[in-house]
């Protein structure tokens, strides 16, 4: 082959494998430059590279595919144990607040009890409503069809309800302090009774913010590695820090309110369940996933 030969196919080439992302330039770089780096650390970097936007959107979307066509019997008692799993950061919030002083700083030390239940069901991948807002509605919007809908709905209903008979259980257990733990189902009580203060709108927004919250978590997992107990924890904690409003969580409060007589279920439903929960759909499902989906809808189609 000749020089003009050699150049033609360098041409071809370099106009085939221009890097189209940053990540692919790195990888390019390192191979052309060399690098100081082991053999080790060099695929510990490739790995990390991997996880552009489109690759976490398609780690999430698999997971949502795979929740969507779980059995309902397997998402039942899923939801079922998240229920009850999601009570014990109402209850590890509540026995640091019984062991605290009443200051002005105190909640910033016993909302990280409010992380305790969330790591024990995303880390058990038990199933919870508002993770699955997201993880559900990706696949949808990359293949919108009836079928799909009616899938998401299913899971949405059949999670939901899951979850609310597990609260309702742990908020009951908490309202007749099951455990004789005066002290710290007094906390609960009180805490509960600060989550039911807002008003609908605000309770609306708060769900928006917890939901986008929860969504975040999601979306951040894929790549945190060994670093997903402290993003699950860390961003919990802002939902317990900021009063934001979870449904299931918030859920447990609620129950336990009503049933130690200090709310009435109707004021429970329409005070806080129907806004927390619009609130955390919009946040969790219709905004974080829209944006999510938009920023890598082109590089889909360049996929295709």
């Amino acid at each position: 082959m000749d020089r003009t030969d050699h150049e033609g196919v360098a041409g071809r080439h370099g106009a085939s494998d221009k890097p189209r992302h940053s990540s692919d330039a790195t990888e390019q770089r390192l191979e052309e430059e060399g690098s100081p780096l082991s053999h080790s650390e060099r695929h510990q970097i490739e790995d990390r590279l991997k996880l552009r936007p489109v690759a976490v959107y398609e780690l999430v979307r698999q997971e949502g595919e795979d929740e969507l066509s779980r059995p309902i019997s397997s998402l039942w008692w899923s939801g079922l144990a998240a229920g009850l799993s999601i009570g014990f950061s109402v209850f590890a919030q509540a026995a640091i607040r019984a062991n605290l002083p009443d200051t002005d700083w105190r909640p910033l030390i016993d909302s990280w009890g409010y992380a305790v239940g969330f790591l024990i069901v995303i880390l058990g991948r038990q199933q919870l409503f508002t993770e699955i807002t997201l993880t559900a509605t990706l696949p949808i919007l990359a293949r919108p069809s009836w079928r799909g809908h009616l899938a998401i709905a299913r899971l949405w209903i059949v999670v939901f309800a899951a979850n609310m008979v597990g609260t309702t259980v742990f908020g009951a257990a908490i309202a007749i302090d099951i455990l004789d733990l005066p002290k710290i189902s007094e906390a609960a009580i009180e805490i509960s009774q600060e989550a039911m203060e807002p008003g609908f709108v605000h309770t609306l927004l708060r769900g928006i913010a917890a939901g986008w919250l929860m969504a975040t978590v999601v979306w951040l997992l894929p790549s945190a590695g060994r670093s997903g107990f402290l993003v699950i924890a860390l961003l919990t904690y802002l939902i317990a820090l900021f009063h934001l409003s979870h449904v299931v969580a918030g859920s447990v409060e609620a129950m336990a309110l009503v049933f130690s007589g200090h709310l009435s279920f109707v004021d429970a439903v329409t005070g806080f369940y129907v806004p927390a929960l619009i609130g955390n759909v919009l946040g969790g499902s219709t905004l974080f996933a829209l944006i999510s989906y938009g920023q890598v809808a082109d590089e889909l189609d360049e996929a295709k």
